[in-house]
C-alpha cells in the first residue's frame, strides 16, 4: 500500500473540505464531534461525499474533540469514545487508496491566558492517543493562530509517533502571525521540529492566501499546503454565509501549485463542488520543484520610530524623586468646569499626573480621551495617564482606541479588568471581556514592537509606558505578590495599588515586594465623612479599612471635623509611605480636588524635608 509521504513526493493530493458545514446544512447544530456518537450515518455520508468529489485524503471529525471545548457541552468525559468512533467512521467511508489524517484543532486565539500551556497537553495528550489507537494515516494539526502552542504540540506527536504530520497555521493578516512572525520564519521552525508539511486555513480565503504564499519558498524537507475559506462571510438573518462560486476554487487550485503548494482541502464554508473544483483545477499537472519567491506587498517593512520631543514620563521622575498620581473622575454629566479647575489646581500644586479613570464603578462618564485632550489644550506639567479597561471594548476597539492615543501624544496607560457591569448605572449591559487585563498589557507590548494585537505591523513603534493595578487589601498578601510578579511578566513598567488605610499594611507590602524594581504608587484616599468610610469598608470590593480610622471617622461630629480627621489620617498614612515606596497615588473623592490638592502639597513638602536631611 501507497504511503502518504510517498504520495506527497509525486503528485499534488487533494483533501476535504469543511465537515462542520456539511453536518450545519443537514440540520445538526451544537457539537458537531458528539455527532461521531449520535448521528454516525451522518458524518459518514459527509466523509462519502467528499471521497466522491475527489479527496484523496479525508479528515476525521475531531477538531474541537479535546476536554476544554467538549467541556462547554458537558461532554469532557467522552473524548476517548468521541475520538475513537470518529476514527471508525471515517474509515468506514474510505476507499483502499484514501488516507485518514487524525485531526486535532487549536485552542488558543489571542486570549492565551484563558488556557494555560499545561492544561494545553493535557488536553492534547488525552486527544492523541486513540487516535493513534485506532490507526490513522497521519495527524493533521490545524487552525493555530499560536506558533507557540502549534510548536508545544508537534514536538509531543514526534515523541508518541512516527507518522506523517501537518501542521496548518491561521493568519490575521496575510503572511504573518499573530505575534509578528513572517510565514516564512514559521514554516522554517515548523520543519526543524519535525513535521512533514507545512501549510496554512481557516480564516482567509484563497486570494489572500496565495498572496501569503508567494513569499514563501519551497523548503527542503517540508512540502506545502493550503486549505482556504470559502470566501469572506457575509452576515445574512443571523448566520455566517460563505460564497458558492466554485468555479473560482478550479482557478485557484492552479495559482496554489504554482506557489509549490502539495497538498489542499478547504475549511470554513468549503464544500464538496469546491473540492471537486479544487481536483479539476489540478487535473493534468504536476507538482512544481523550482519557485521564484516574491516579496510579499502585504507585509510592510517596520520603520523606526520617530523621535518625539515630550516631556519626562512618569518613571523617569520617579526614579528622581518621590512623585505623586492623582486620580480625578471625569463628570458623569456635560459640566466640564469644576473638572478643569481641579485639574488646573492640582497641576499648580505639583501633582506628576493626573489620571482618568475609564467609566469608574460601571458608570458612564466623559470619555478619559476628551477630557485628556482638554487638558492637552491647557499645557499642563501634569500628564494624563489613562485608564483602559477590558469591560467596555472588543479588540478592535482596543487597538483603535490605542493607536489614537498614540496619535495624540498619549503615552501612560494604566490596564484594568474594569468594575463589573451589574454595579454600575447600567446594570443589564454587556460587558466584552475580548481579553484579561494581562493579555491587555502583553497587547499593549506589542505594539510597542510595531506590531498590532493581528501581528501586522503598525509602521511606527508605539511607546506606552503600562501602569497596572495591584490590590494589597487581600487575605493573602504573598499570593496577590505572584500575580503582581505575573502582571510584571507581561510588561507591566510600574502599580497602581488599590486604597490602603493601615500602617502596618503599607510596611507588611514593602516587604512583599522590596525584591521588585518595578515602581509601586501606594495608594491614598483621604476620607470625608464616617458613612463614606462605612460604605468604602462594606461595600467597595478591594477596599478594607482598619477598626482604628474607622473609628477616628465616627467619633467626628460635624463635616468640617470629619473632612479634617480623613486629611490628618491620609497624611499619617503618607508619613509611613515615603519612608517605603517612591511614588503616592491620591484618589480624590467625590471632586473634592480641594483636599487632593493639599495632600499634593503636603508629599511634596515632606519629600523635600527628606532631601535636605540627606
Amino acid at each position: 500500500m501507497s504511503t502518504l509521504r510517498k504520495e506527497l513526493q509525486e503528485k499534488i493530493l487533494i483533501a476535504d473540505g469543511a465537515i462542520g458545514t456539511l453536518l450545519y446544512a443537514h440540520g445538526l447544530e451544537q457539537c458537531f464531534e458528539a455527532f461521531n456518537l449520535s448521528k454516525q450515518e451522518e458524518v459518514l455520508q459527509v466523509h462519502r461525499s467528499y471521497i466522491e468529489a475527489g479527496a484523496d485524503i479525508i479528515q476525521t471529525n475531531t477538531y474541537g474533540a479535546n476536554y476544554i471545548k467538549l467541556a462547554r457541552y458537558g461532554l469532557e468525559d467522552q473524548v476517548h469514545e468521541i475520538n475513537a468512533e470518529a476514527v471508525k467512521i471515517a474509515k468506514k467511508a474510505a476507499n483502499p487508496d484514501t488516507f485518514v489524517l487524525g485531526t486535532i484543532g487549536g485552542i488558543r486565539g489571542i486570549q492565551k491566558l484563558i488556557t494555560s500551556k499545561k492544561e494545553i497537553i493535557r488536553s492534547f495528550k488525552e486527544q492523541l492517543f486513540p487516535l493513534l489507537l485506532e490507526g490513522v494515516d497521519g495527524i493533521l494539526l490545524e487552525t493555530y493562530y499560536d506558533l507557540e502552542e502549534l510548536q508545544t504540540v508537534l514536538e509531543i506527536v514526534r515523541k508518541e509517533t512516527d507518522l506523517p504530520v501537518i501542521t496548518n497555521v491561521s493568519m490575521h493578516e496575510p503572511g504573518i502571525l499573530e505575534n509578528g512572525t513572517l510565514l516564512t520564519d514559521a514554516f522554517y521552525q515548523l520543519e526543524d521540529s519535525g513535521a512533514d508539511v507545512v501549510g496554512v486555513n481557516c480564516r482567509l480565503g484563497p486570494h489572500h492566501m496565495i498572496k501569503a504564499l508567494e513569499a514563501v519558498p519551497l523548503l527542503k524537507y517540508a512540502y506545502l499546503s493550503a486549505f482556504p475559506n470559502a470566501s469572506l462571510p457575509a452576515y445574512e438573518n443571523g448566520k455566517l454565509v460563505y460564497s458558492d462560486k466554485t468555479e473560482y476554487f478550479k482557478q485557484c487550485a492552479i495559482k496554489f501549485r504554482d506557489q509549490g503548494v502539495r497538498l489542499m482541502g478547504g475549511c470554513c464554508g468549503t464544500t464538496p463542488e469546491h473540492i471537486q473544483a479544487l481536483k479539476e483545477g489540478i487535473n493534468g499537472l504536476e507538482p512544481i520543484t523550482e519557485k521564484t519567491v516574491k516579496e510579499n506587498p502585504l507585509i510592510v517593512t517596520q520603520s523606526e520610530p520617530q523621535q518625539e520631543t515630550q516631556q519626562p514620563g512618569i518613571l523617569e521622575k520617579v526614579n528622581e524623586r518621590h512623585t505623586v498620581i492623582v486620580e480625578l473622575d471625569a463628570p458623569k454629566h456635560l459640566e466640564i468646569d469644576e473638572f478643569m479647575e481641579g485639574v488646573k489646581q492640582l497641576n499648580d500644586a505639583g501633582a506628576d499626573a493626573i489620571t482618568l479613570a475609564d467609566n469608574s464603578l460601571a458608570t458612564p462618564r466623559i470619555s478619559n480621551f476628551a477630557m485628556a485632550m482638554k487638558m492637552k489644550e491647557l499645557n499642563l506639567n501634569a500628564q494624563p495617564l489613562i485608564h483602559l479597561t477590558c469591560r467596555d471594548r472588543n479588540l478592535i476597539g482596543l487597538q483603535a482606541h490605542l493607536m489614537g492615543l498614540h496619535t495624540i501624544g498619549f503615552h501612560e496607560i494604566l490596564a484594568i479588568t474594569g468594575d463589573p457591569t451589574r454595579i454600575g448605572g447600567f446594570p443589564g449591559a454587556s460587558s466584552v471581556f475580548d481579553v484579561t487585563s494581562f493579555e491587555l498589557i502583553r497587547l499593549i507590548k506589542q505594539c510597542n514592537q510595531g506590531l498590532s494585537f493581528s501581528g501586522a505591523p503598525l509602521r511606527k513603534k508605539t511607546n506606552f509606558k503600562v501602569a497596572a493595578a495591584f490590590n494589597p487589601n487581600v487575605a493573602n498578601l504573598e499570593k496577590a505578590v505572584k500575580r503582581m510578579e505575573k502582571k510584571i511578566d507581561h510588561g507591566a513598567d510600574y502599580f497602581l495599588t488599590q486604597p490602603v488605610f493601615n500602617h502596618e499594611q503599607i510596611i507588611a507590602l514593602h516587604r512583599e515586594t522590596k525584591h521588585l524594581s518595578t515602581p509601586i504608587f501606594l495608594g491614598i484616599m483621604p476620607l470625608v465623612s464616617h458613612k463614606n468610610a462605612e460604605f468604602l469598608h462594606h461595600e467597595v470590593p478591594g477596599m478594607k479599612l482598619s477598626d482604628e480610622v474607622r473609628a477616628r471617622m465616627q467619633a467626628q461630629t460635624n463635616r468640617h471635623d470629619a473632612v479634617q480627621e480623613g486629611i490628618q489620617i491620609a497624611k499619617e498614612l503618607i508619613d509611613t509611605a515615603i519612608n517605603y515606596f517612591n511614588g503616592i497615588y491620591l484618589i480624590t473623592p467625590f471632586m473634592r480636588y480641594q483636599i487632593t490638592t493639599e495632600l499634593t502639597k503636603y508629599i511634596i513638602k515632606v519629600s523635600n524635608k527628606k532631601k535636605i536631611l540627606h
